[in-house]
């Protein structure tokens, strides 16, 4: 591709932004994420406008919208848009900004942060900032060494930080050090939400979970690793769960979460070897 000094590229594979495109993306060179066969591919917020990309924004509940990019870039992640009568959040940034997007966010009133659960996540954080007047982009200390286009909105944060009253990003790693959550619990009409992205996963039943380091990959986490995840969230209440493609349970997630971190436990730990 060819650069525009100060245009926003980004890795095609990961969607996240970079400040000019050269060499490997270092967050598709982890073993989280990969690297094209090819090799690395670059593009930019011009060629995915020119494209004919857009962003989609559609309520899934009460205070809660998908926001999504059609059609799909890198990861194709669904980012979630929390409103509450003090603001709203911006959680797992897209990987393409629009104006219509803009406008409509606006439309919600004041944004109070925007955020993101894991490096795999943080899209174009730095333009959506811009287009939304330097909103604070939160990244959780540890992941601060992963960003790839410093920004001055950038804030640092860690352990437990509250947006808003009962919005509230908790860091439990797991997937990556840093791996954080975002509690609403005035979500599901008082019942509670749990944003979680990559950090905790939804099965295609819709009524379990999974814990990996590498979702790609297949790289597991230890039965250690998830024994503490599970006991960090073990005192929040949330009816539902929503990862990073909106998939997770809508009813019960937080016993949900428990049962599946014990299967995935005992599974790890071989208690089942008689089976295999």
């Amino acid at each position: 591709m060819t650069h525009t000094p100060g245009a926003v590229v980004l890795c095609a594979t990961c969607g996240v932004e970079h400040v000019e495109p050269s060499g490997t993306c270092a967050i598709c060179a982890d073993e989280r994420q990969w690297v094209p066969a090819d090799g690395q591919r670059w593009s930019s917020l011009r060629e995915l406008r020119e494209a004919g990309h857009r962003v989609v924004i559609e309520e899934l509940e009460a205070g809660l919208h998908g926001v999504t990019v059609e059609p799909s870039v890198g990861i194709g992640q669904q980012a979630h848009l929390v409103v509450t009568p003090q603001g709203s959040v911006l959680w797992d940034v897209p990987p393409f900004i629009d104006r219509a997007a803009v406008d409509r966010i606006r439309s919600f009133g004041p944004v109070l942060a925007i955020t993101a659960s894991h490096p795999h996540m943080f899209g174009v954080q730095s333009a959506w900032s811009h287009a939304l007047e330097q909103v604070p982009i939160l990244v959780c200390e540890p992941l601060l060494e992963w960003v790839q286009r410093p920004d001055a909105a950038i804030t640092p944060w860690s352990g437990r930080h509250e947006l808003a009253p009962g919005l509230v990003l908790h860091e439990l790693g797991g997937h990556f050090q840093g791996s954080s959550v975002l509690h609403w619990a005035a979500g599901a009409g008082g019942a509670g939400v749990l944003l979680t992205s990559d950090t905790i996963h939804g099965n295609p039943d819709g009524r379990t979970v999974t814990f990996l380091r590498s979702y790609p990959n297949r790289i597991p986490l230890s039965a250690a690793v998830v024994a503490r995840l599970a006991a960090t969230l073990a005192d929040l209440r949330f009816e539902r769960l929503y990862d990073n493609f909106g998939r997770g349970p809508k009813r019960d997630a937080a016993p949900a979460v428990q049962r599946s971190a014990e299967r995935y436990i005992g599974w790890v730990r071989g208690d089942f070897d008689e089976l295999t």
